[in-house]
């Protein structure tokens, strides 16, 4: 594979059933999927842990949440761990980062060459409250997220306009003083990420839209009777601020509205390159974070193993990358890692015990037999859950409440639980071995449990850490955090 510069956006919970080239009809995201037109679209892409700052650890390091020890929103990647821009910088490249990395601070060595207005957590700490596992307190963002909900400028939006409009200098005015080697440009958007709102050209596209569909399994009665969506929902009280089908309504308009937004911040990227004459020389890769349940089955924001949550869209485009490519088999956020380093001519510092394989060898031969794991050990939740994907099933381990087992072939919308179903018993034995085989789950939730006591206890304890309040969202460099 030719050594060429790279481009890597990445979103912020990007629900993958809310972009055009992975099916949906409504949502215009127009150069995301010109995109997947001209490289490989990854069908089958999962995050390592469906909440942010764990998982921007994981994509950082090409690891496990459990091989890492970065559990949660309140335990923030340090640099203490080699990343693929530690590796690279290192080699001579020049790696540039502009945007959202919610990594603890500018002040560790986090691996960049440079950070441009980085957003990192709130005094390297971040969400404190997501430490408090037991007797779990109503946290207070769904009141946010659904207030918030319709047209406008906010903090987001306005923030995505300038980490688009530094990436476009960075092209014009810098990307020529690195021409030794291969740099890397790293676009980090906080798009589609609450708050939704959304600017009302975008807002309105859908709101006035009769298509614009209300979440999956919405309605009370409709939602799957699992003790985890009941455990999560009492922490977060979402019916008790969305409570109309308008304001449903304003906020899938207004997260649908961000993407498009976000899509559009990611054509003026792709637009400099061409302008330029970098595009040839360039390989891009686009993904995010995690999902987003957009309030199917009652749940809002990310934290589940549906594919809402923890599925993320995976596309990369450029010399040597098949186009209009489609690949099925399950691949994961660690898979990126060695990519990268290929891509940009380095596959020779991909680590030994890197648990991951370059996406180029995944798509020249997809493997079937892959498992891919997600785990989740944060806000909401008393103890600790589990993802595997193999072949064509879903297995979910949960350390205190059931198991579940979903057909993805048959039952792409996870309508049908079958981890009680005896005519599926080989499939969900298999799923438990192949989680086994990865990690001992009650080991690893032991693990996660103490570290949250220690940073609670370092931080003064249960009481003072609610008391601190409820931030909500991280805010952009040079805002003042406004906690409730």
């Amino acid at each position: 594979m030719k050594a060429q510069n790279l481009v890597v956006f990445i979103s912020d919970e990007h629900n993958i059933r809310t972009v055009g080239c992975y099916g949906n009809p409504i949502v215009h995201t127009p150069n995301i999927d010109a995109l997947a037109a001209r490289g490989t679209r990854f069908a089958s892409a999962y995050c390592t842990n469906p909440v942010c700052i764990p998982a921007r650890a994981g994509f950082a390091t090409g690891k496990y949440s459990h091989q890492i020890g970065f559990w949660d929103n309140a335990d923030p990647y340090d640099g203490s761990i080699p990343s693929w821009h530690h590796l690279l910088r290192d080699r001579g490249h020049w790696v540039m980062s502009i945007g959202k990395l919610h990594f603890r601070s500018t002040d560790d060595d986090n691996g960049f060459s440079e950070e441009r207005i980085p957003m990192h957590v709130i005094d390297g700490k971040g969400d404190l409250m997501g430490l408090v596992r037991d007797d779990l307190p109503e946290r207070k963002g769904a009141w946010k997220m659904a207030g918030m909900a319709g047209p406008g400028e906010s903090l987001y939006t306005r923030y995505d306009r300038d980490i688009t409009e530094q990436a476009q200098i960075w092209l014009r005015e810098e990307a020529a003083r690195h021409r030794d080697k291969p740099w890397v440009l790293f676009v980090s958007l906080v798009s589609p990420h609450f708050p939704l709102t959304a600017p009302s050209e975008y807002f309105y596209r859908y709101y006035d839209d009769p298509r614009l569909p209300m979440p999956k399994l919405y309605a009370p009665g409709e939602r799957p009777d699992h003790s985890y969506l009941r455990e999560y929902g009492d922490c977060f009280a979402y019916d008790k601020y969305f409570d109309s089908d308008d304001k449903v309504r304003r906020a899938v308009a207004g997260y649908y509205g961000l993407c498009t937004f976000m899509d559009e911040q990611v054509g003026k990227v792709m637009r400099t390159l061409e302008e330029t004459g970098l595009l040839d020389d360039t390989r891009v890769m686009y993904t995010s974070d995690h999902g987003d349940n957009l309030g199917s089955r009652g749940v809002w924001g990310k934290s589940t193993m549906y594919e809402e949550a923890a599925a993320v869209p995976l596309i990369i485009a450029g010399e040597g990358i098949p186009q209009g490519r489609v690949v099925d088999a399950a691949v994961s956020h660690v898979d990126v890692h060695p990519f990268i380093l290929e891509a940009t001519g380095e596959a020779g510092l991909i680590p030994g015990d890197q648990p991951g394989t370059s996406l180029m060898a995944i798509q020249t031969a997809p493997d079937p037999e892959r498992t891919v794991l997600s785990e989740y050990h944060g806000m909401g939740s008393k103890a600790g859950m589990f993802m595997v994907r193999y072949r064509n099933y879903k297995y979910v381990h949960y350390i205190s409440h059931p198991e579940q087992l979903f057909d993805l072939r048959a039952d792409p919308e996870e309508l049908v639980d079958l981890a009680g179903d005896p005519a599926h018993a080989e499939a969900l034995a298999e799923g438990r071995r192949r989680l086994n085989e990865m990690l001992d789950p009650v080991e690893v939730d032991r693990r996660a449990h103490m570290r949250q006591r220690e940073l609670l206890a370092a931080n003064g304890g249960r009481e003072a850490v609610i008391a601190r309040g409820d931030l909500g969202f991280s805010v952009p460099p040079g805002v003042q955090p406004n906690f409730d």
